[in-house]
């Protein structure tokens, strides 16, 4: 920041059809930081800018980034933005967990399954699966196919109403394939079970074939439902999840396809015996 201070900014989502890197953002302290503020983060790698163009909701903001001239040269001014976010960034841990990040959590924290950029948490019940593992699982006849979806900050927000149908999930985005939608829709054809590793890939599934029209559709959308009790599953026969915080929406999607009191019960089991919740912690197949 020009006065000297210590900014922090986490990157949620970059707007498309820019020819300029545009993002929403949290930005700490950003009660300091109105529209017009510019921010300057320096590094070994070179210097990135970060112009704050307008408040959004929830203390959000919005922000211009760009890579000061020279800053790694990799060719393009977006290369430049790319490159100095992996340079400069560090990762973003779940408060929970007390300690700075280290240069593993950049393979620690990431799925066997990531390829593409856009999330801003692991979707973690994928953190419990690698190559070994995978490996074994298709020996043993188990079809695999994999989809693009990225985790968005809603799905951290806590239901704060009393009523659940008031409250909101914002959309995340997702895209699945022709051949990952041929090969669900020919399990659901065929009678065999679909399990979804995670539940923001049972939204991405659940969403795809709402618009399917009960057929899972091929292609880029948000997934914007909220699931719920009473919520009619079309696509998964099996859920692997993690434990997950009291009053989340992931917890309710979770009560929804196994009822609430398998999982309160499952739950009660998980305290007696000390598991690990959150990111990093133990998981349940729900089948």
């Amino acid at each position: 920041m020009p006065s000297g201070g210590a900014v922090e900014c986490l990157l949620l989502a970059r707007e498309e059809a820019q020819s300029e890197q545009i993002w929403s953002a949290l930005v700490h302290p950003g009660q300091k930081l109105k529209p017009g503020a510019l921010v300057r983060f320096e590094s070994p790698a070179g210097v990135l800018m970060a112009e704050i163009l307008e408040r959004q909701f929830f203390g959000r903001r919005r922000v211009r980034l760009w890579a000061e001239d020279g800053a790694l040269r990799p060719g393009s001014g977006q290369g430049d933005v790319d490159a100095l976010v992996d340079a400069m960034g560090h990762v973003p841990l779940p408060p929970y967990i007390h300690r700075d990040d280290t240069p593993e959590d950049r393979e620690r924290y990431q799925t066997v399954f990531a390829a593409a950029r856009g999330s801003i948490a692991a979707p973690t019940a994928g953190l419990h699966f690698d190559a070994a593992l995978l490996s074994a699982l298709a020996e043993a006849g188990v079809e695999q196919t994999s989809v693009t979806l990225h985790v968005g900050y809603g799905t951290f927000k806590p239901v704060r109403v009393d009523e659940v149908e008031a409250h909101t999930v914002e959309p995340e985005p997702y895209e699945i394939s022709a051949a990952a939608a041929a090969a669900i829709n020919a399990a659901l054809d065929e009678g065999r079970r679909v399990i979804a590793v995670g539940t923001t890939t049972t939204r991405a599934l659940e969403d795809a074939a709402r618009r399917g029209a009960g057929r899972v559709e091929a292609g880029r959308a948000d997934a914007d439902l909220f699931i719920h009790p009473g919520f009619e599953f079309q696509v998964i026969a099996g859920l692997m999840t993690n434990f997950h915080l009291p009053k989340s929406s992931l917890l309710m999607l979770v009560a929804a396809f196994a009822g609430r009191e398998r999982v309160l019960a499952a739950y009660e089991a998980a305290v007696a015996a000390r598991y690990r919740f959150y990111s990093y912690g133990d998981a349940m197949l729900v089948i």
